[in-house]
This record gives structure tokens, C-alpha cells and sequence, in this order.
């Protein structure tokens, strides 16, 4: 007697990465590990673009009304976030907005240094056709919206380039350091371009960012590393202009007693 063979179970395509994950304006499931992710970088852009003011005290559920999500995928980000150093949790005052500490964050900008030729140089090494032709199709979006680019469009795209690096360098043991550490550098070229140098413009932030992707798109490992090293030490010339510019209170609200604004 002949059986009827059973049918073979489909594969279903995975995202291995956050760069190759739905692109934000797609409707996400509503699973536990989608809300998180929602929830992490809804308060991860409002402390970005300072939204949430360094040194400001909130509530939980205050954070949960500004993010528009429940208490459990909220509370996980936060203890990420705190974990990363961005948020500090009190246990009877509830949460605070970490202030900027100018002198410590360049200090990790020497680290951010060397994990960022260590992630580079295994992209330009590694990266997949598909990782390079990204690249190649995010220098030609800088290059034709360079004229116009404001920096809220500039770090949606500096964040989608972070994430490709990392998923090209194929080493998952270095995102959890380096992407709190992009985090921060992106609230300082924030700080930079629209508190302090408003009047630069962008035209040097995405030259610099233009040159790295041209070198490892093109697999050339010693202009890549070359081109992240300028990259670092354009930011760190940030430094010296907000340390001898930026309002203190922007770096820490409650200094005025600012913290509920």
C-alpha cells in the first residue's frame, strides 16, 4: 500500500539583522520582542534630539504616555538604557535622564575609536554583495540629498548605516558596546549642529560618512580604516567647540530646575 508522503515544512526567511528588518514605516507585529524594539527606539530618538533633556526626572508611566506603550516592553527598555548608562533608575525617585558628562563622553570616544576599525575593517573583509550594494545605495541617497539634508533625516540614515556595518562585520559581540556608543555620539552631532553650529550645516558630517562608505563598498581595508579614524576625530573636534560654547543647562536640565520641562 503506497502512503502519501507528507508535504515538507516551508522555510521562512528570517531578518538575521536589525539592518535587514522592516523598514520603520511597515506596521510591526504586535509579539513581545517587536514591542521592546519599539519601545527602545522610540526613547532612544527622543534622547537623541534631547527630547528627554539630560538631567530631566520622570515617572514610568510618564514615559509610557510619551512613547504611546505599555508598561512591560517600556520597563525593558529602560533597564537596556540604564544598562548603556543613558538613563539612571532610582528607587524611590523613578528615572532620570542621564546627564551629559562632556569630559567622560570623549574619553569613550577613544574607545568608540578602536571598536569602530575593529567592526570597519571586518566589513570591508567580510561584507556580502547585498551589504555593499546597501552601501552603495545609501552614499548615492547622502550624495543627492546632501544640499538639503537636515539633521533629524541625517541620523535616520547615519543610524541604518551604523547597524549595516555591524551586520557586515557578521561579529554580534560587539553591538552591545558600540550601539549605546552611537547613541551618544549622535546626540552630540546633534547638540553640535542645531545648539551650538547651526550655521555649518552638514556638508563635512556626510563627507566624512561619504568617504567610509565608499571604502568599504569598494572592499579597500586601509582607506576604510583610514576614513573611520577621520571620522572619529571630526567628532572629536565637536568636542572642543561644545566644551567652550554649549549652555551647561543643556547638558543637564536640572541645573535650573528645569528637569519637568
Amino acid at each position: 500500500m503506497l502512503r502519501t508522503p507528507k508535504p515538507r515544512p516551508k522555510l521562512v526567511a528570517v531578518a538575521s539583522s536589525a539592518s535587514e528588518a522592516p523598514d520603520a514605516g511597515v506596521v510591526r507585529g504586535r509579539n513581545p520582542q517587536n514591542l521592546y524594539e519599539q519601545a527602545h527606539e522610540a526613547i532612544e530618538e527622543r534622547l537623541v534630539t534631547c527630547q528627554l533633556a539630560p538631567g530631566r526626572h520622570l515617572a514610568l508611566l510618564e514615559l509610557q504616555d510619551i512613547v504611546q506603550l505599555g508598561r512591560t516592553p517600556v520597563h525593558q527598555a529602560v533597564t537596556r538604557l540604564a544598562e548603556d548608562t543613558l538613563l539612571r533608575v532610582h528607587a524611590r525617585r523613578g528615572l532620570q535622564v542621564a546627564p551629559i558628562d562632556l569630559a567622560r563622553e570623549r574619553m569613550l570616544l577613544r574607545l568608540r575609536r578602536d571598536l569602530e576599525r575593529f567592526v570597519i575593517r571586518l566589513a570591508a573583509e567580510k561584507s556580502s554583495s547585498s551589504h555593499r550594494n546597501q552601501m552603495l545605495h545609501l552614499k548615492r541617497h547622502l550624495k543627492e540629498n546632501l544640499p538639503g539634508m537636515t539633521i533629524d533625516a541625517f541620523n535616520v540614515i547615519d543610524r541604518r548605516l551604523d547597524r549595516l556595518f555591524l551586520a557586515a562585520a557578521g561579529e554580534p559581540f560587539v553591538e552591545k558596546t558600540l550601539r549605546p556608543l552611537h547613541t551618544v555620539f549622535r546626540r552630540i552631532g546633534w547638540l553640535y549642529h542645531t545648539k551650538v553650529s547651526p550655521d555649518d550645516g552638514l556638508a563635512k558630517t556626510i563627507e566624512v560618512h561619504l568617504a567610509l562608505l565608499d571604502a568599504v563598498a569598494n572592499c579597500h581595508v586601509d582607506q576604510a580604516i583610514k576614513a573611520s579614524d577621520e571620522l572619529i576625530d571630526f567628532v572629536d573636534r565637536m568636542f572642543d567647540v561644545l566644551e567652550r560654547e554649549i549652555d551647561p543647562v543643556l547638558l543637564d536640565c536640572s541645573l535650573q530646575g528645569f528637569d519637568k520641562l
